[in-house]
C-alpha cells in the first residue's frame, strides 16, 4: 500500500477514532457520576443503555487503535523502523487494553444491576466496585507513548508541516508526564479533560493534512536529527 493510501486511511481514522471516543468518554462519566461507590454504581444502573453503547463506542475506537498504529507504522518506519515498530506496539497495546476493559466495564453494569439472590451483600459490591471503578488502566500510557513516537518520526521526516508535528511531540509530552503524576495521586483526574486540549488541537488538523495532502517526500533519513 503506498504512503498516500496508508495517510488517508490514518487520517480519517483519526477522525472516526475521536468521534466515537469523546461521546464514549461522555457516556461513561455520565453514568458513573456520583459521589461514592454505591452512588455510582446506582447510577451506572439508571444510565444502563448509556453504558451498552459506550462499550460498543469503545470496541469501535479499540479497533481504531489497531488500524492507527499499522497505517502510522507504514508512514514512519522508513525514518527508524524500530521506534516505528516500537510505537506501533504501543497503539496495539492501547487497543488491546482498551478492548480488554470493556470486560471491566460490563462486571461493573452486572454488580450494579444485580438484584434479588443474584445481588452481592452490600461490603463486596462496594468492595468490588472500588476495585473496578479505579483509576485509568495502562491503555492511557500506551497511547501517550505511541503518539510520542510516531510525532517524533514525522517531525524527523519532516513529513508534515514542522509545527504540527511540534504540537503533536509536545502534546504527547503533556501525557506522558501527566499520567504517571495522576496515578501517583499528585494531579486530579479532572485535568484529563484539560490534557486532552492540546492533543485533539493537534490530531484534528493533522487528520485533515493526511486526508488532504498526505504525507511529505522525507528529506530525512534514519539517524539524522530535526
Amino acid at each position: 500500500m503506498t504512503h498516500r493510501a496508508n495517510a488517508r486511511i490514518a487520517g480519517f481514522t483519526f477522525l472516526f477514532y475521536i468521534a466515537l471516543g469523546i461521546p464514549a468518554m461522555v457516556l461513561l462519566g455520565r453514568a458513573t457520576n456520583g459521589q461514592g461507590i454505591a452512588a455510582q454504581l446506582a447510577s451506572m444502573a439508571q444510565h444502563a443503555s448509556d453504558v451498552r453503547a459506550a462499550v460498543v463506542l469503545i470496541l469501535l475506537t479499540s479497533l481504531c487503535a489497531l488500524v492507527l498504529g499499522v497505517s502510522l507504522y507504514a508512514i514512519t518506519r522508513d525514518q527508524d523502523p524500530d521506534l516505528a515498530l516500537l510505537a506501533l506496539t504501543c497503539r496495539v497495546g492501547e487497543g488491546v487494553v482498551s478492548g480488554i476493559s470493556i470486560q471491566r466495564t460490563l462486571g461493573l453494569l452486572s454488580l450494579a444491576t444485580a438484584a434479588g439472590a443474584d445481588a452481592p451483600d452490600t461490603g463486596a459490591a462496594r468492595a468490588l466496585g472500588t476495585f473496578l471503578l479505579s483509576g485509568q488502566g495502562p491503555g492511557a500510557m500506551f497511547f501517550a507513548v505511541g503518539s510520542l513516537l510516531f510525532s517524533w518520526l514525522l517531525l524527523r521526516g519532516r513529513l508534515i508541516p514542522v509545527l504540527l508535528a511540534w504540537l503533536g511531540v509536545l502534546a504527547s509530552i503533556l501525557w506522558v508526564v501527566g499520567l504517571p503524576l495522576q496515578l501517583a495521586g499528585v494531579l486530579p483526574d479532572s485535568l484529563t479533560w484539560l490534557m486532552w486540549l492540546p492533543m485533539a488541537a493537534f490530531e484534528i488538523p493533522f487528520a485533515l493534512w493526511l486526508i488532504i495532502k498526505g504525507v511529505a517526500v522525507p528529506t530525512t533519513r534514519r539517524g539524522s536529527e530535526p
